[in-house]
This record gives C-alpha cells, sequence and structure tokens, in this order.
C-alpha cells in the first residue's frame, strides 16, 4: 500500500496550491452563484416593468373617471372603448357607463388593457351625477 506524498518541486521544497479538480469545482460553483444572481436580477426587472404599466394603467383609468367629473355632461348609457398614451406606452380603455337605482346617477366601470388589449393592468369605478332640474 503506498501512502500519500506531498509534491515536491525539482529542488525538493514541498508545494502548495489548488490541484485542478479542486480549480473547477470552486469554479463550478462561483458559475452556479452567478447564473442564480443574473436569474434574480433578471425577475426584479420584469417586476419592475409590469409595476410601471399596471401604475400607469390606473393613472389611465383615474383620468377617465375625472374627465366625466369635470365635465359637466350627464354620460349615456352603453359600452365605449378607446386608445390612449400615457408614460410613451400606449393602453386601450374600455368603459361600462350604466344605471344607478337612483336616476340622478351613472356608474362608470373602467378596465384599462395592455396595447394588445389581451390582459386587463386596472380597473376603477366611479360615479357621476346629473344636477337636478
Amino acid at each position: 500500500m503506498t501512502s500519500y506524498r506531498e509534491p515536491t518541486r525539482f529542488d525538493g521544497r514541498k508545494t502548495r496550491g489548488f490541484t485542478l479538480l479542486e480549480t473547477l469545482v470552486a469554479l463550478a460553483i462561483v458559475a452556479i452563484a452567478l447564473i442564480s444572481a443574473l436569474r434574480a436580477m433578471g425577475a426584479s426587472t420584469l417586476a419592475a416593468s409590469e409595476l410601471r404599466d399596471r401604475v400607469l394603467a390606473d393613472w389611465v383609468a383615474r383620468n377617465r373617471l375625472a374627465t366625466y367629473r369635470a365635465s359637466a355632461e350627464f354620460p349615456a348609457t352603453g359600452r365605449f372603448e378607446g386608445r390612449v398614451t400615457q408614460g410613451h406606452s400606449t393602453f386601450r380603455w374600455r368603459e361600462r357607463v350604466g344605471p344607478t337605482p337612483n336616476a340622478l346617477f351613472r356608474r362608470i366601470d373602467v378596465d384599462v388593457l395592455d396595447g394588445d388589449g389581451h390582459h386587463v393592468l386596472a380597473h376603477a369605478t366611479g360615479y357621476v351625477t346629473r344636477a337636478p332640474r
């Protein structure tokens, strides 16, 4: 049975350092850690982008309701839709204006969708009144 001897240099001094296998294992661990960090950064970037879109969509919905409140007009019932640009992004909005038990009020439901119209990003509900005669 042979015993392990530390490698020596040609001049008889013992060498110290890492073997090729130890170096490869260390590099594999560092690579896995870096890949995990990059995935986490990518996920947070996507989350920040989606949050930005949802905030802008919420502003679009609130702007639609504010437009009705600011104008003194009493809206007709029905469904309406359109496109708007907010913060360099294009959104689609859909409104449902409906009656309420009180004839002096209208309920307005606003859905704001992404530019393709596939995903609802924000929803807002508001009421407008008609001045009594």
